[in-house]
């Protein structure tokens, strides 16, 4: 986004010391006329910067850098720290609590020491989502997955391999429910510790008469059910801290509306299925059902390209 390189920019300067506490950053009209952009994103540009707590408002001033606070000895702030710091933030309270200037205030720094460490918000998102993904890594080898794969030709190795990878990959975003709102598959980010669970799934159709981009594509929509399923966790969990209540709580605190709507007979298939006695869903049971359904219809593919390839 263009304003995101006007804040870069502007970033670089006070990081570098080329503006320093108390010294004016460009006005609006001073960024409309050197990147030529519109008034709202030059307005824009300065809220970023207020946000990251690099910058302040005077009044019969306008925006000048932030003055230093208080932090910590060079050598206790390190990247380790502070990406520790986002995700537990993140942990607690989602991704949208994490900042610049909240981590600062968590580690008793000024944010902008932490731009000597990060670039910004992007970089740290993406280093936290490296983090989170390498506590839990894949395992290659005869003690890893790999024991678990049969002789080439048997379809129980490569099921059971996809199982405990997908598996391992619902235990991380569980962990971590802000995960789903930071990864992207149209545009992924080069995270090396989620680029290994994707490469084990690909090892695990690997050999199996699937061309490339059938691979591709397995591993790829395989990736997409987890990230799917598990995109709801984080509004789940503040629902859940903002209110109180738990998820049962708040259906049961919604039937009389909701047999209201279906003695409308509005939704006649939909009120003859969920008034049946012993439903059970959520997310987890979700996955299961999914992740089982996705293996039944990569098997059929499987033995499609056996056929094919025996022609």
């Amino acid at each position: 986004m263009p304003y995101l390189r006007i804040v870069d920019e502007i970033r670089r300067r006070i990081v570098a010391g080329e503006l320093t506490a108390g010294d004016r950053v460009p006005s609006t009209r001073q960024i409309v006329r050197e990147w030529g952009v519109a008034m709202a994103t030059a307005s824009k540009v300065l809220g970023r910067l207020q946000e990251e707590g690099l910058t302040r408002a005077v009044p019969g001033v306008g925006t000048v850098v932030a003055g230093p606070e208080r932090q910590p000895p060079a050598e206790d702030l390190t990247r380790q720290r502070i990406v520790r710091a986002a995700v537990e933030i993140a942990d607690a309270e989602g991704l949208a609590a994490v900042s610049m200037r909240r981590i600062a205030a968590e580690l008793g720094a000024s944010a902008m020491s932490l731009y000597r460490h990060v670039d910004g918000k992007d970089e740290l998102v993406h280093l936290m989502a490296d983090a989170v993904y390498g506590e839990d890594p894949p395992h290659r080898g005869p003690a890893g997955l790999e024991a678990a794969r049969a002789a080439p030709g048997q379809a129980r190795g490569w099921r059971a391999q996809l199982e405990v990878a997908l598996r391992r990959q619902w235990r991380i975003h569980r962990r971590h429910p802000w995960l789903a709102q930071a990864v992207s598959l149209t545009r992924p980010q080069f995270v090396p510790n989620g680029m290994a669970h994707t490469d084990r799934l690909l090892h695990a159709v690997d050999g199996l008469g699937l061309d490339a981009n059938t691979m591709l594509h397995a591993a790829m929509s395989l990736i997409n059910f987890i990230r799917g399923t598990a995109v709801s966790l984080e509004a789940e969990e503040r629902a859940r801290t903002e209110t109180g209540i738990t998820d049962d709580e708040w259906m049961r605190a919604r039937e009389a509306e909701l047999g209201e709507m279906f003695a409308s007979g509005a939704y006649p298939t939909l009120a003859k299925v969920v008034s049946q006695p012993g439903l059970d869903v959520d997310l987890d049971s979700l996955f299961e059902f999914g992740l089982r359904r996705q293996l039944d219809g990569l098997a059929v593919l499987v033995a499609r390209a056996r056929d094919g390839r025996r022609d």
